[in-house]
């Protein structure tokens, strides 16, 4: 019995992981983790860099359209500017603008009908 005792103690370390081997376990599983950490990280720079450059295009392309608007917006100024001043230079001579009247209330269908289809009217 006592070689049985001893066989299957043999048979028990056999398969009993030694030392060495749950250390080289450990390392193997300490170095994957690392590889895993080091793509995780590496992913998600990349992520980091595309979001960045999709912002900064975005950004450029929100720039370029601001300047046109300001540049509309110069140019919608300059012509009220000049129809403000053709209207003023108008209103001296218009004697339907100076003078209230009925085609004054509808301007938008007396007066300009008036205006501009009855030219002998504006000089009564």
């Amino acid at each position: 019995m006592a070689q049985d005792s001893d066989s299957s103690d043999s048979s028990y370390s056999r398969y009993q992981p030694s030392s060495g081997k749950q250390e080289n376990f450990e390392e193997t599983k300490k170095v994957m983790r690392r590889e895993k950490n080091r793509l995780a990280a590496q992913k998600s720079r990349q992520r980091q860099t595309l979001k960045a450059d999709t912002l900064h295009q975005e950004s450029e392309h929100l720039e370029k359209e601001n300047a046109a608007l300001r540049k509309e917006i110069k140019q919608l100024n300059e012509e009220l500017k000049y129809f403000s001043t053709v209207l003023k230079s108008h209103e001296s001579l218009c004697s339907v603008m100076s003078s209230p009247n009925e085609d004054m209330v509808y301007p938008n269908h007396s007066f300009h009908q008036t205006h501009t289809n009855t030219p002998s009217r504006l000089h009564l």
